[in-house]
């Protein structure tokens, strides 16, 4: 019978032991959940980094492929047109200001301290 006792409070020792290093130790719940965090983080801008490098590559072959991309390239950012084509610029007009009537003396008022 004085077996099982001692048996037992090794058994209450080594949970506590445990449950220490679960806690409290290297490696505890609450580091793993901060690793778990920066992890997941991590994959977050790994993946946005992988669609812009995508982006990147589809672009280059497009470079290298085509002739789409170069005169689209060569339109916007350089303003090259083609022999024989037109170029014409659309101008926006700029907005107006109203035109006001001069005025022909002083303005009445019906405040009583500005009458002589």
């Amino acid at each position: 019978m004085r077996n099982w006792r001692w048996a037992l409070l090794a058994l209450a020792l080594l949970l506590a032991w445990l449950q220490y290093r679960f806690w409290f130790g290297p490696g505890n719940s609450g580091e793993v959940m901060t690793l778990e965090a920066q992890v997941e983080h991590q994959n977050r801008d790994n993946d946005g980094l992988q669609q812009r490098n995508d982006a990147l590559a589809a672009e280059v072959q497009d470079l290298k492929e085509g002739q789409a991309a170069i005169e689209e390239r060569a339109r916007s950012e350089l303003g090259m047109i083609k022999p024989g084509e037109k170029f014409y610029r659309v101008v926006e007009d700029a907005p107006v200001a109203p035109v006001q009537a001069p005025s022909a003396g002083p303005v009445p008022s019906d405040h009583p301290a500005d009458v002589p």
